[in-house]
């Protein structure tokens, strides 16, 4: 391959030329939980895994190697990839939105999705949301809707009081989730190893639950949390109805005149590995590495989709993951079988290092961006928002894409870097900060679930240039550097926004690190 500089885990795709030709179509294929070393053109050496439709879609367009998602956890970098915004500047300072959970996204906060809605395309998300939803619970009701009953421990069974509660809550519109947002059809199962066991509709579930969801479900690093379930469901089907409906989606919207926008969020290759039988063993490794396989099967339905309606070539297609692979899908044996999921990087999901964070990044857009192409520059999933606005030719609000810088210069082969900084955090919020080819972290270790690290230092420097495995922590031996890297972290949390324009605020106090001991 041609060597460049990098760009993101990103998929966009276009349609045919009957459509409007200044405005390709739209397509964004986001992995969850998919390693940087998991794909075989970003670890070919050490990476054990066949990812063919994947590697086809890098060979016929760009592969960035320094693309970041905002966390090492899968609901804050959704939040950056659909705003243009770090998660940190909204009420997320770390974790994940949890079971039940309210809306992080806010009706008034723009979204790839409303922009390209504002600018005349049909915009659908299919597959995993975990942003939040208004989910109509009463209060005095919740305790029917949580349980004790953690990865299945307990073999629960519902009664009459809760079968009617969930009857009247899942009879209701849950309002807060993406069609609140800018996009005019969902479905998906929000987040497959948590409840409701059902798929969602746009606003509603279909069917009602009305039993928990069976201990069996649980076996084997599958679901996690008991709850509503409809009666039989079974996790396998999941992943192969969404590439179908991605699939259906494309063939209709293809035939109409407006251009389209589909978001694809993944439910795999993150637990439940709920693994096809079609598929169990391919690998020759673990079931992890079987739905990898999986996974990718399902990009090349949806690159085959594009190509059968006419769309592809006039379709942007950015391929990337929510975060690094997690090491409790059976690293350490699949490391011993010669493949490792982050290849030269350190950590894995949650952490601050590399590997938390660093992913898969590509982008195709035919007779646009060159095949073949290897790009080395700093690029982050806030770009995506930006991106789309320079490519519709069409400004930004001051407070919408305050961390967005557009990818369109380097898609078109251009060589100068397009942002100067980027952040990324661990599940503990935890901030990383690059500068250049220089990386601070704000904490002794990894921040997340990485064990290790210079106890002998509070804070990190790494020059990822010549250290890309970040081994030697240059804070005692750089102190200006180390200063310099930190007074601009601050720079970028006070100024409410890392581009250029006014400054914005932050939703709530961003939280600062490290963490000061506790007294």
């Amino acid at each position: 391959m041609k060597k460049l500089l990098p760009l993101l885990f990103l998929s966009v795709l276009i349609t045919h030329p009957s459509k409007a030709q200044d405005k390709p179509n739209i397509v964004i294929l986001y992995a969850d939980d998919l390693g940087y070393g998991d794909v075989q053109c970003y670890n070919p050496e050490r990476g054990k895994i066949p990812t063919p439709h994947i590697d086809r879609l890098a060979t016929e367009g760009m592969r960035f190697t320094d693309g970041h998602s905002s966390s090492g956890v899968c609901t804050p970098s959704r939040y950056t990839l659909l705003t243009g915004r770090y998660h940190w500047r909204s009420r997320l300072q770390g974790g994940i939105v949890g079971l039940w959970g309210a809306p992080l996204i806010t009706a008034d906060r723009m979204t790839v999705g409303s922009f390209a809605k504002e600018h005349g395309y049909r915009t659908a998300c299919i597959g995993k949301w975990h942003l939040g939803w208004n989910w109509p619970i009463p209060k005095e009701k919740m305790p029917l809707f949580r349980t004790t009953g953690y990865r299945g421990k307990k073999d629960l069974q519902a009664t009459d009081e809760h079968r009617t509660a969930w009857r009247e809550v899942f009879s209701k519109p849950i309002p807060g989730g993406p069609t609140a947002v800018g996009f005019e059809e969902y479905f998906g199962t929000d987040v497959p190893n948590w409840p409701p066991y059902c798929y969602i509709e746009n606003d509603r579930t279909v069917g009602i639950p009305s039993e928990y969801a069976g201990v069996k479900l649980f076996e084997k690093n599958q679901a996690s949390q008991q709850g509503p379930a409809l009666e039989g469901w079974t996790l396998e089907p999941i992943l192969p109805t969404l590439g179908d409906r991605a699939a259906g989606y494309i063939e209709r919207e293809a035939k109409t005149p407006e251009p389209f926008l589909l978001y694809l969020p993944f439910t795999s290759p993150h637990t439940p590995l709920s693994v096809n039988d079609e598929w169990k063993g391919k690998s020759g490794l673990n079931l992890y590495a079987d739905f990898v396989m999986e996974t990718d099967a399902i990009v090349g339905q949806v690159l085959e989709a594009l190509e059968k309606s006419g769309a592809a070539e006039n379709t942007l297609v950015i391929f990337t993951s929510d975060n690094g692979c997690a090491h409790y899908i059976g690293v350490s044996d699949l490391e011993k079988m010669g493949h490792y999921p982050s290849g030269p990087l350190r950590g894995y999901k949650a952490d601050a290092w590399e590997g938390g964070h660093r992913v898969p990044f590509i982008v195709r857009w035919p007779g646009i961006v060159e095949a073949g192409i290897v790009n080395d520059q700093l690029v982050h999933q806030a770009d995506l928002l930006a991106t789309v606005a320079e490519i519709l030719d069409a400004a930004l609000p001051e407070n919408a894409g305050e961390d967005s810088f557009s990818l369109l210069p380097l898609l078109k082969g251009g060589i100068a870097p397009i942002r100067e900084t980027s952040v990324s955090c661990s599940i503990r919020g935890t901030p990383s900060l690059r500068l250049g080819p220089w990386k601070y972290i704000a904490a002794r270790g990894s921040g997340g679930w990485g064990k290790g690290g210079d106890q002998s230092q509070p804070v990190q420097l790494y020059n990822l240039s010549d250290d890309i495995s970040e081994t030697k922590n240059l804070a005692a031996e750089k102190p200006a550097k180390l200063t310099e890297l930190q007074t601009k972290l601050e720079e970028v949390i006070s100024r409410g926004r890392s581009t250029a324009g006014e400054p914005q605020n932050n939703d709530v106090k961003v939280k600062r690190y490290p963490e000061k001991p506790k007294a």
